[in-house]
């Protein structure tokens, strides 16, 4: 009797990390690299280089961070999702859920996980989005639901849906305590930009003056933690 040929063993799934903190990307990747049917293909830490190396590289899903220089990651999933909308993507973030997520599922994310959070969710996260469906902390998921139901009975949004996803990212900085300078550093743009941003929310949110908006920004960026 002839022995039966062995099967060959299964393609690991191919994952592109994106995010401009070399020490987590390294970390992530290393972590991915050691799970027997995950492996990483690619890295990148600028939207050009993401976009460039997921049409050269075709990865099955995509990690991707929302605060980058330059082009943000709301703004990254957009674009990536126009060229290739059967892409999987996962946002994995530093910001807390309640200030990004529901943007990120908007702009053709199909889950997101903090950074915060253990990195063993990171790996659940990546292969229940591969699998199609998508990914919340529970947590999250009953806030999304009552955020939804309340919006619905009051017939109101939240005034910060008016802002624009980088308008989003100076407020929340502002409500932590960072001034221009700051954001300026943390955003990778320069502080004439944020100026013009800070303008724009005063004037979107209807301010009268610039302590009015900053006693606001706290206010929303505690509330966002209750």
């Amino acid at each position: 009797m002839s022995k039966s040929t062995p099967s060959p063993p299964e393609a690991k799934r191919r994952v592109l990390v994106v995010d401009d903190h070399p020490m987590f990307r390294h970390g992530v990747c290393t972590m991915i690299n050691s799970e027997p049917d995950l492996e990483v293909c690619g890295e990148a830490g600028t939207a050009p280089t993401a976009l460039e190396a997921m049409r050269n590289l075709q990865p099955d899903v995509a990690l991707v961070d929302i605060s980058m220089p330059g082009t943000n990651g709301i703004e990254l999933l957009k674009s990536m999702k126009a060229e290739a909308p059967k892409l999987p993507m996962l946002v994995v973030s530093m910001h807390d859920e309640s200030l990004y997520a529901l943007r990120a599922l908007r702009a053709g994310a199909l889950g997101y996980v903090m950074k915060a959070e253990a990195l063993d969710s990171i790996l659940v996260a990546i292969r229940k989005v591969l699998s199609g469906e998508p990914y919340l902390s529970p947590r999250f998921s009953e806030r999304l639901v009552f955020k939804a139901i309340k919006s619905i009975d009051e017939g109101l949004g939240s005034p910060v849906d008016k802002l624009s996803d980088r308008e989003l990212e100076v407020l929340n900085l502002m409500g932590r305590g960072f001034g221009a300078q700051d954001i300026a550093n943390e955003l990778h743009l320069s502080v004439k930009t944020i100026e013009t941003h800070r303008a724009h929310i005063k004037e979107k949110l209807g301010f009268h003056d610039s302590k009015e908006m900053v006693r606001f920004s706290i206010e929303w960026v505690a509330q966002q933690h209750l």
